[in-house]
């Protein structure tokens, strides 16, 4: 843990050197739980999701890296929100410090089993009253929040 540290609406942040397209996927069970994993970088709780690759789409970003961090196979269902805070900045620990650029889509599970990857430490379907007590960063949490607020068109911002 360690390599990476996040800062939010914080004056003594570091200035961001860097911008890259990410993808996360908010994917619910039939209890309407929502797929997380706790991050082995910052050891927060967060959805799965990464950085885009040269020669893919946003949405298979958001596909492969849901099935590389939890051993689940999904199809995109949906837009939850775009998310391009310049308040939200993450350092690692290489020198980099990127500003969020993160596009939520909803996800559906078509295949696979729960498994932890070296990314991770735990893998989990959570309902939000159990995610209230466990370490997540204010921005995993605003996803959430839009999440359970159903909201009828994607959060832009």
């Amino acid at each position: 843990m360690g390599s990476r540290r996040d800062y939010y609406r914080d004056p003594n942040a570091p200035e961001p050197n860097s911008l890259k397209p990410g993808a996360s996927a908010l994917v619910t069970d039939e209890h309407g739980r929502v797929l997380m994993q706790r991050r082995g970088d910052s050891g927060n709780w967060s959805l799965p999701g990464g950085i885009m690759e040269v020669g893919e789409t946003l949405e298979d970003c958001a596909v492969r890296e849901t099935f590389e961090e939890t051993g689940l196979r999904i199809e995109i269902t949906g837009l939850l929100g775009i998310y391009t805070d310049p308040e939200h900045v993450i350092a690692y620990a290489d020198g980099e410090v990127r500003q969020e650029f993160a596009v939520v889509y909803y996800g559906r599970v078509t295949g696979g089993q729960i498994t932890v990857s070296h990314e991770s430490t735990a893998v989990a379907f959570l309902n939000l009253a159990e995610v209230e007590s466990l370490p997540v960063h204010p921005t995993v949490w605003l996803r959430l929040q839009h999440h359970a607020e159903r909201r009828s068109s994607p959060y832009l911002g």
